[in-house]
């Protein structure tokens, strides 16, 4: 583990081991702090200024040619493809933007540089209606071009919001994160790319954790075929310019996420690195987080994490994160979004660029701790590193399926949102957590049933309810869960509101099973229970009519 940890800070790996309050602590800080490398970072280079005079004065202005541009439909990406020039490096020598303008709406979205003189300007459109765009570049043929796109109607649901403290479509459909995660899946060979999406078809998930550089960590020393950057003529990596293979193979996998139904939710850094991708410096790390946020913001189905562990990166504070965030929320015309996640430290979520909690945190009382985050910083939580299903030799990585599902359920009922994970051991060192492959875990199938058990709800979302001193209720309107979690009792007394009426059902969350009181019940309920974990009562109040007006509908 000196090996793996070897960049980690050293102080909150002991607060860990030894307990934040221990005095030892700060006498071994003092005693190795003479072999601390003070060393200044190397200085970045300074960023490149695209040039006005990159085509001279005789090239025509709007002069580049435009592809057909194809009828376009509501939040369903677009592009505008021009073919221009290719001398120098466009990659940073060109600034391209293109400005869509429908009515009193007016959007301005970042063009990129692919390869072979092809520059692009990808658009999710917000409303249907012809919209008109006009370019501007510093290049002459770029500038001024001018055209209609016509968009029309569609049955996609668009991307994810928050609205009033939930998430929810763009189409106001709600969206309840129940997540995965595959760190480093599309870095892996493309027949385990295609193994991974695979297993997806068939799982509970709709949102997936996933980096853009690829993860140097236990069970992960692979080398990946493709990077974000190409290497230069000294074998390190050429920051000016981008593969764009690399991101025709990302942007295939994203598209197969969406069709899914399954939110991408693109980590941008990581400190798990033994190439230099966490220590670029800030020119190249601008750089990078402009053109990843202009190529990829018209994907309906990706959120933003600017960083996995942030407080492992060392190498950027607080005004770095603050700066890449204001990056990604210039350069997104789509306003997706936007976290970052801790290792120990939790963020301040008070920070106006992020639009939800991203938090790792792994305890027997999740449920909690989100009800404590959810009224300090007044925005959806979503825990996405609460420990993994599996049984290899770390800590974090071998909990019993019974356990991530019980934690599952328990940050649900407190309005919270959990991210699933999977360590099992492997001879190929292939696992879910982080190259995808195939998914083996027990949790699936329960994942799937709270799922179920959700979308019931009339709001179709759970949110903390009124709940008893001992075991926490969720629901929304007239549809309420308690669940009981690890305990075993044989019964529990159900008081029904005077004048109402009720279905009752004991939910046994890991057989998966619903069984249904017999009648319609009012006043105070004695609930049969199995007498064994994992078990839930569902009350469902009917709607106000009398007992005998109940009785004969049922009749």
């Amino acid at each position: 583990m000196v090996v793996e940890l070897a960049d980690f800070p050293v102080a909150p790996i002991m607060g860990l081991i030894l307990g934040d309050d221990d005095p030892r602590i700060d006498e071994i800080m003092k005693s190795i702090a003479d072999y601390e490398d003070l060393s200044p970072v190397p200085a970045s280079s300074p960023p490149i200024i695209p040039r006005t005079d990159y085509e001279p004065s005789e090239v025509v202005a709007g002069s580049a040619s435009i592809d057909p541009i194809a009828t376009a439909r509501l939040h369903r990406r677009s592009e505008l493809v021009l073919h221009g020039p290719s001398h120098g490096n466009p990659f940073v020598d060109v600034e391209l933007n293109a400005t869509f303008i429908l009515g009193q709406t007016e959007i301005s979205a970042g063009g990129f540089y692919d390869e072979d003189g092809t520059y692009r300007v990808r658009f999710l459109a917000p409303a249907v209606g012809t919209w008109t765009f006009a370019t501007s570049s510093n290049a002459r043929s770029l500038d001024g071009i001018t055209g209609e796109l016509q968009v029309v109607d569609s049955d996609r649901r668009g991307p994810v919001r928050v609205v009033d403290g939930h998430f929810a479509y763009a189409n106001g459909t709600p969206h309840v994160p129940v997540g995965t995660t595959a760190y480093a899946w599309t870095n892996q060979t493309t027949e385990l790319q295609d193994q991974t999406v695979q297993s997806l078809v068939d799982a509970p998930f709709n949102k997936i954790r996933m980096g853009l550089f690829p993860k140097s960590f236990m069970f992960n020393e692979n080398e990946p075929d493709l990077f974000v950057f190409p290497r230069d003529s000294e074998g390190g990596w050429d920051t000016t310019r981008f593969d764009p293979e690399y991101f025709r193979n990302l942007e295939r996998r994203l598209d197969e996420l969406e069709q899914l139904g399954i939110e991408a939710d693109l980590i941008l850094f990581h400190p798990y690195d033994r190439w230099g991708f966490a220590t670029l410096g800030t020119t190249a790390d601008d750089r990078y987080t402009s053109y990843v946020t202009r190529r990829l913001a018209a994907f309906a189905n990706v959120w933003w994490s600017m960083a996995n562990e942030y407080d492992l990166i060392t190498t950027k504070n607080r005004d770095d994160w603050d700066r890449l965030a204001g990056i990604v929320q210039e350069n997104d015309h789509v306003d997706h979004l936007l976290s970052i996640h801790n290792w120990v430290d939790l963020f301040d979520y008070t920070a106006d660029w992020t639009t939800h909690c991203s938090i790792q945190r792994g305890d027997h009382t999740i449920g909690k701790s989100v009800a404590q985050w959810k009224r300090r910083w007044q925005k959806p939580v979503v825990v996405d590193e609460s420990g993994y299903e599996g049984d290899i030799d770390q800590g974090w990585g071998n909990l019993p399926a019974e356990e991530m599902v019980r934690r599952f359920w328990d940050a649900t009922m407190f309005g919270g949102y959990l991210t699933h994970g999977e360590t099992y051991v492997s001879d190929d060192d292939i696992l879910w957590w982080s190259k995808g492959g195939t998914l083996q875990g027990d949790s699936l199938p329960r994942l799937a049933f709270l799922r179920r058990i959700i979308e019931q709800s009339p709001s179709g979302r759970i949110d903390p309810l009124p709940s008893d001193w001992d075991f926490p209720t969720g629901g929304a309107g007239n549809y309420g869960v308690t669940y009981y979690g690890g305990h075993r009792p044989r019964y529990r007394d159900i008081r029904i509101p005077e004048g109402r009426t009720a279905e009752i059902d004991v939910l046994d969350t890991w057989d998966m099973t619903i069984d249904r009181l017999p009648g319609i019940h009012t006043g105070l309920v004695r609930v049969d229970l199995p007498g064994k974990p994992y078990c839930a009562i569902r009350v469902v109040l009917n709607e106000n009519h009398s007992e005998s007006d109940r009785i004969e509908q049922n009749v």
